[in-house]
């Protein structure tokens, strides 16, 4: 009779083999974005940071996107978008707190980051689906005045 793996080999066995997917998303989504960002973009305000953005990297429709807030260093919004990603991290039994920040915040970090070196990007992992309808992010210009996510956010829709 043969011998079975004792109990935790099976599931750090399981926990590989779901990584295996995750790896595979980020190496394309990567790739993506690196050939993506070959073609330099031009930004001049946070509005551009949006179309850049969302619009034209992510492929975002705009109905998905809803801005909470735009002003010349800060760009708020919350994406309801249908999500690769969210829809792996499902079918994986995972938490989207662990998904999203390795395939997907890696990747928009980089992004951004090639389109001007002073944007930041944050997620708010207290406000991503499915926790709650949304997935709340923030862009602003490095060197500005830092403030939590979250905070003192006035919902002023813009289109």
């Amino acid at each position: 009779m043969e011998k079975q793996p004792p109990k935790d080999h099976l599931s750090l066995l399981k926990t590989w083999f779901k990584h295996i997917p995750l790896i595979l998303s980020l190496f394309i989504f990567y790739s993506y974005g690196f050939f993506w960002t070959l073609k330099p973009r031009r930004i001049r305000t946070m509005r551009d940071v949006f179309d850049l953005f969302y619009i034209r990297f992510l492929r975002l429709e705009r109905e998905n996107v809803e801005i909470l807030e735009l002003t010349d260093t800060e760009l708020i919004t919350v994406s309801r978008n249908p999500c690769p990603i969210l829809r792996l991290t499902l079918m994986l039994r995972m938490d989207t707190r662990y998904t999203c920040r390795l395939v997907s915040e890696t990747v928009c970090r980089y992004v951004l980051r090639r389109m001007d070196s002073r944007l930041v990007f944050e997620r708010d992992y207290s406000r991503i689906r499915p926790y709650s309808d949304g997935c709340l992010e923030r862009i602003f210009l490095k060197g500005q005045l830092k403030r939590a996510l979250g905070t003192n956010v006035s919902k002023t829709i813009l289109s």
